[in-house]
């Protein structure tokens, strides 16, 4: 049995270590990173799944951003602990907090990632949106949580404005 609840301050260590050990040596390096520095988390969505002996079992953030001076969210990282991999908690935790996020009123969010993974969530490749380099444009996806939200939404994806 598994408790869904928000991501609190004190989970932050233990959170950003399940980040360490899914992902490779210089994760923060990346252009996402660049776009989530100095920019507060979207807190409703950031999510944390622990187990019954409350051992953290995978993790969701989400940040804003803008593209063509609209409000974007974007997705990530999300991280399963590779003992609970196979499970579907990273699906679990996305369409927990897509859910949250049309409720609480976005219109659009994107990610970098493997479309293959993300398209059963119903992410595409984003045609006209550019993340800051070295990010391959075809592990740019996007989401619309109210239909039409991408039309003529084109640009660099940017820091949100604070």
């Amino acid at each position: 049995m598994y408790q869904l609840e928000e991501e609190t301050e004190a989970d932050w260590w233990e959170v950003e270590a399940l980040y360490d050990l899914c992902f490779a040596p210089g994760r923060t390096a990346l252009s996402s990173y660049r776009l989530r520095d100095g920019v507060p988390t979207v807190a409703p969505l950031c999510l944390v799944l622990r187990d019954e002996t409350n051992t953290l079992a995978a993790v969701i953030r989400y940040w804003p951003a803008e593209v063509g001076g609209q409000d974007v969210l974007l997705l990530g990282p999300v991280a399963v602990h590779p003992t609970r991999q196979g499970e579907g908690l990273g699906g679990l935790l996305i369409n927990e907090s897509l859910a949250e996020a049309r409720r609480l009123g976005w219109e659009r969010v994107m990610l970098v990632g493997d479309a293959p993974y993300y398209t059963r969530f119903g992410f595409r490749k984003l045609q006209g949106v550019g993340m800051p380099p070295p990010t391959n444009p075809d592990r740019v996806l996007g989401l619309e949580l109210k239909r039409g939200a991408w039309a003529g939404v084109t640009g660099q994806v940017e820091k949100a404005r604070l």
